[in-house]
């Protein structure tokens, strides 16, 4: 069933463990107390790639960095992207913010991705420094970017590979938030990339809604809902009507978890795994057939909005729907326990994911809530 997912000789797990290293020293857990209210570090000493609104912005191409080549021919799809997904590499936090840095930086993914992972050439598409220069990450991804008619099949998110954009963003953002020449950069290539796609920010999502991963780090993904508006406001285009996370067989995650939560409060006995895996597709298949909705196993908007779209919570709800809620809140750095008790710390934090997507923070888990706590994108702001 896994026909879209590039492993390149690993397994998805494997894939995940390997694609970057992980720091284990330093890391906290931080709670999500204030999020809406942070700031960007501004730490960059210029805007290195940072570019007007319209404008193309620099990229650093593979045989300007000096690229190795890849040691397999690279597959080149012809199909376009559906959506962009947005990493941390899990790399220190460096204070050098220099052209030289990002190219250094370009050396070092790739090495670990061929000679560790023993992958044909750099997983994602695109990196970004902590100084804000763009590299070009896997061979042909700026070719093809430009063209944007094809797309070059890549190796940053299991089963997604085949459609998926992938950012990487230098540094580890489960504390900190990324610097602002960073986010600007950021912000113009996930521009230029739905210009030329043709698809809008509302399909800007973070590793992590897919798979199971600390990536892109709790902090950065508070940043999420402005990521959108901002690339929103610069594409002149008004955020679209609700965007579901849009799962699949094979991925992993806190998102799977929540989804199998509400499939169990609807009755069925399933396991909650965190893997949409074959028990998952067949409720899924099931339920979509009941409602009249295209059997076809994945759970995108139509089939997101019958499943909660009549479920209200406060704080009288109790059982797996609340428990759908809090897996997720959990995940995204919020004080919340998977207790199935709508209480005090859940209906607080549901208050700040509603602040955060510029929504009245009532606290109470409408069909707007539902979307912004699994990952998806609101229409307002």
């Amino acid at each position: 069933m896994c026909n879209n997912c590039e492993d390149e000789g690993k397994q998805p797990q494997q894939q995940e463990i390997r694609r970057r290293t992980l720091l284990k020293t330093g890391l906290g857990v931080v709670t999500a107390m204030g999020l809406g209210g942070l700031q960007f570090l501004t730490l960059a000493p210029h805007a290195s790639a940072h570019t007007l609104d319209g404008a193309v912005p620099e990229i650093i191409s593979c045989d300007e960095w000096g690229a190795r080549s890849p040691s397999s021919p690279i597959t080149v799809l012809n199909k376009k992207a559906t959506k962009i997904l947005v990493h941390h590499t899990a790399f220190p936090n460096v204070t050098d913010y220099s052209r030289d840095q990002a190219i250094k930086l370009a050396h070092d993914i790739q090495n670990l991705h061929m000679d560790t992972n023993g992958w044909i050439d750099t997983g994602q598409h695109f990196t970004v420094s902590r100084g804000g220069y763009i590299t070009e990450g896997r061979h042909r991804s700026l070719e093809v970017l430009q063209t944007a008619d094809r797309f070059v099949q890549s190796a940053h998110c299991p089963y997604l590979n085949q459609e998926a954009i992938g950012i990487e963003n230098e540094g580890t953002y489960i504390d900190v938030l990324p610097p602002e020449a960073l986010w600007n950069s950021l912000v113009d290539l996930c521009v230029y990339t739905c210009q030329q796609y043709g698809f809008g920010a509302n399909v800007i999502f973070g590793h992590w809604n897919f798979q199971e991963t600390d990536c892109p780090g709790i902090m950065f993904y508070s940043k999420f809902p402005q990521l959108r508006r901002e690339v929103a406001a610069k594409l002149g285009q008004g955020m679209p009507e609700r965007t579901w996370v849009d799962l699949r067989w094979g991925v992993r995650g806190d998102t799977v978890r929540a989804l199998q939560y509400v499939l169990r409060a609807q009755g069925s006995d399933i396991m909650i795994s965190g893997t949409y895996d074959d028990p998952t597709y067949k409720l899924v298949t099931a339920f979509q057939s009941a409602k009249g909705i295209a059997p076809d196993g994945y759970t995108r908007n139509d089939t997101w909005e019958a499943l909660v779209g009549a479920i209200r919570l406060d704080n009288q709800s109790q059982g797996d729907y609340v428990n759908a809620v809090q897996v997720i809140l959990k995940r995204n750095g919020y004080d919340v326990t998977v207790n199935g008790q709508y209480d005090h710390a859940t209906m607080k934090a549901v208050k700040q994911v509603q602040s955060l997507h510029l929504f009245p923070p009532t606290g109470k888990v409408d069909l707007n809530a539902w979307c912004a706590i699994i990952g998806g994108v609101l229409s307002r702001g």
